[in-house]
């Protein structure tokens, strides 16, 4: 990955490993799973907009809404209402663990979908290992309730769409600049999850606590994060996009454990540790290697679509 690429990773890591955390204190106040996603892209999509109004946003994309309907529905408007009612029912820790699972399918979308991210060899044997890590995950720490245990489901689903997203944006959107694609994508879809906020209003005050988490997640869990997102994408390809979810946990896991006390399982540790060595080999096809600059701790360079080593 080139520098542009891997700046926009950082970001993308940190800024989406914390809204599991604002989620939870949202819906834990009793803001609607629906209205939590609704206002988040509401603010997000202002934002965008009032930076990329200049840019004419409608004339860009005209001719392509459909792709970006495409986009929108799969990496916004169904995953965030799943989300947010499976944190009804599990910590954020959880849910950012399952959706640590998303590049695994995109290894497998890819059989069918997209050559340049197809797998093979050790590629495979990444994939197996990582669904086994999901299987240890689920069967451990949250199959004991049927609540959770539709939660876990819920959250696996939204990971499976953050896969997809990706695919559909590389082919037929990543031209676009960033900040013209994601406000675009970002008003679609709060008209998309507008009726749904309104069947599931705030029927108490929120608490300031839950204000802050909103306005976060509008700000920067998806205002600053989809910009960067973006240019991932572009830069890096969507098999290595959702290798944002390798940090996402430890983040997500960290906050929950620092501002809420959350605990995780000896179930949830052994399955994210199969889960991410699993995403490694099946984005990679490999095991952690030396380091070309021969820096004990460097992270290696990925290998582009060819099965090469890029700078």
């Amino acid at each position: 990955m080139n520098a542009r690429a891997r700046v926009a990773f950082a970001i993308v890591s940190v800024l989406w490993g914390i809204p599991y955390l604002f989620i939870k204190i949202a819906v834990d106040d009793g803001v609607p799973p629906a209205f939590v996603a609704w206002v988040r892209v509401v603010l997000g999509a202002i934002i965008l907009l009032a930076l990329s109004w200049n840019m004419g946003v409608f004339k860009a994309v005209r001719g392509r809404w459909k792709w970006v309907a495409a986009f929108v529905l799969v990496e916004i408007v169904i995953p965030y209402p799943l989300i947010a009612i499976a944190e009804q029912h599990v910590n954020s820790s959880v849910a950012a663990i399952l959706i640590a699972a998303a590049p695994l399918f995109v290894a497998l979308l890819a059989l069918g979908f997209d050559a340049s991210e197809r797998i093979g060899g050790g590629r495979l044997a990444g994939l197996l290992i990582g669904l086994a890590g999901v299987v240890m995950f689920v069967g451990i720490d949250v199959a004991g309730r049927k609540d959770e245990l539709f939660a876990a489901l819920a959250i696996l689903a939204a990971a499976f769409c953050y896969a997809v997203g990706p695919m559909v944006f590389k082919h037929h959107l990543s031209d676009l600049d960033s900040r013209v694609s994601m406000s675009a994508s970002l008003l679609v879809a709060a008209m998309l999850l507008a009726p749904a906020a309104a069947l599931q209003p705030i029927r108490v005050i929120p608490s300031t606590a839950a204000v802050l988490a909103l306005l976060g997640l509008g700000v920067l869990c998806t205002a600053a994060a989809f910009i960067a997102f973006g240019v991932l994408i572009t830069e890096a390809g969507p098999g290595r996009s959702v290798v944002v979810t390798y940090i996402n946990p430890v983040v997500a896991v960290a906050a929950g454990m620092a501002v809420r006390g959350e605990h995780v399982g000896t179930g949830a540790f052994l399955g994210l540790g199969l889960i991410l060595l699993g995403c490694r080999l099946s984005t990679e096809g490999r095991l952690l290697r030396r380091p070309a600059s021969g820096i004990p701790g460097a992270i290696p360079p990925l290998p582009d679509a060819s099965g090469e080593i890029g700078e």
